[in-house]
């Protein structure tokens, strides 16, 4: 290894350290390693001042970089000057009094740390302008007990809601925590983990750290598996990436009992630091041919891949990811199925539906007494 992979790695590991380790830097703002959210970072702005907030201007957006810390109810503005409030920047809120917020409907990032550690936030409503959400974001915000999302897939970023009650109170529900199609957190996963077709997206970290889980099965639907989701699974032996297209910096960092990955034959990219520290042989199944693989962009000289032995199977089929009318992905379709359904559609708070799209049988993408009639129906053939 040369001295410039040496470096490459070292940064690398720093930068994950602290995103995953929940490391806080509120008072030194230049010092953290891991990447600046804002696709805006590089440019210069004018800085001012709105009430408790501090914000900086540019041509075509403003970037809100500085609350006041005694300040406990604030209203982001939607524009100053004519210009809009596009970004909350890093550590904008952290450590501070407030008990509630209001974001405004032009927000598109929320930046890693922004609200980290404010502990007498209760509730917080992020508007459906948002497109990213940083690494730990609302950590640590001890009274967070109400969240509400648009209903879209946001970007998240590495344990956004770690140490708050909301999450605590979605883990007691699910060991996978899912909001509109995003799987937010696996912390409580355990043994083998198959994950339905209804999630399109797995947010950075989240089954970092996961030393319970010794399978997963990611289904076609997921696309991108981002960074850190694997990290440091230290009992993780098999994973199968069924439409996987790009596997993310330090995804499998330290998964030193991984012996069995299976790889889309759709893969493009595999990150120069997917890998590292991550000493186990195994065997990679590449559902497509060998000439494929090669024009997979990915490490020359990772000692992961180098070692593993390479097995193509190009008659690979991706499997069914939900079987039809299983919604409480018990592996079963029966009458508990349609019971579960029924009480979900009579509007029972306590019926959760863990497939929605095992309910589908109308393929509207959406569920209604149309649906109960065929699932019905299909249990009497049965």
């Amino acid at each position: 290894m040369n001295i410039k992979k040496k470096a490459l790695k070292a940064a690398a590991f720093i930068a994950a350290v602290t995103m995953t380790a929940g490391i806080s830097l509120p008072s030194q703002r230049g010092a953290i390693s891991a990447p600046v959210l804002s696709a805006y970072a590089e440019e210069t702005g004018t800085e001012g001042k709105s009430g408790a907030l501090t914000y900086k201007k540019y041509s075509d957006h403003v970037e809100i970089t500085l609350c006041d810390k005694s300040a406990t109810s604030v209203e982001i503005p939607a524009s100053i000057d004519g210009v809009p409030v596009t970004v909350i920047g890093m550590y904008a809120f952290q450590i501070s009094k407030i008990k509630s917020v209001t974001i405004p409907n032009t927000v598109k990032e929320i930046g890693h740390y922004a609200f980290n550690n404010c502990p007498d936030l209760t509730s917080v409503t992020i508007p459906d302008s948002v497109e990213k959400v940083g690494i730990r974001a609302f950590e640590y915000c001890k009274s967070l007990e109400k969240v509400e999302f648009p209903d879209h897939i946001i970007e998240w970023n590495t344990k956004v809601f770690e140490d708050t009650p909301w999450i605590a109170a979605q883990r007691e529900k699910s060991p996978l925590v899912i909001v509109n199609g995003a799987l937010l957190d696996g912390d409580k996963c355990k043994g083998d983990v198959k994950l339905g077709s209804d999630i399109k997206y797995i947010a950075s970290g989240a089954f970092q750290r996961n030393m319970d889980i010794t399978s997963v099965v990611v289904p076609s639907s997921v696309t991108v598996l981002r960074d850190n989701v694997f990290f440091y699974c230290t009992s993780l032996t098999s994973v199968e990436l069924n439409g996987v297209t790009e596997i993310g910096s330090m995804a499998f960092d330290g998964c030193n009992k991984l012996t069995d990955l299976k790889l889309s034959g759709k893969l493009k990219t595999i990150d120069d630091m997917a890998f590292p520290d991550t000493s186990s042989q195994a065997t990679i199944t590449f559902y497509g041919s060998k000439d494929t693989w090669e024009k997979v962009k990915k490490p020359t000289d990772d000692p992961f891949l180098k070692n593993a032995k390479m097995v193509f199977d190009e008659s690979h089929v991706d499997p069914v990811d939900d079987l039809a009318g299983d919604v409480n992905m018990d592996g079963e379709f029966n009458v508990t199925d349609l019971l579960l359904f029924q009480k979900w559609l009579l509007g029972d708070t306590s019926a959760e539906l863990k497939s929605w799209k095992a309910a589908d049988y109308t393929k509207d993408e959406k569920l209604d007494i149309f649906d109960l009639v065929l699932m019905r129906k299909a249990i009497i053939i049965k």
